[in-house]
């Protein structure tokens, strides 16, 4: 048990080590600065709308379904 804490514990210091060294992304900076990221964010939002109206229609279908039988 000691040995796999001991492990875990290393594993985590190397994490954050890597964590700390991780730049900014230039091509978030790039579409941030230019006000394209708010074009970027609404399809995300619209894609996931189109998604979760898509699943719900599905759900009332297989509804349908299972009450017919």
């Amino acid at each position: 048990m000691k040995r796999f804490l001991s492990v875990l514990a290393m594993l985590v210091a190397a994490l954050q080590g890597f964590a700390q060294q991780a730049n900014e992304v230039e091509m978030a900076t790039d579409l941030r600065s230019s006000g394209k990221i708010y074009v970027v964010v609404i399809v995300v939002c619209v894609i996931f709308i189109g998604l979760i109206l898509y699943l719900f229609s599905i759900d009332r279908r297989l509804k349908k379904i299972e009450n017919r039988d």
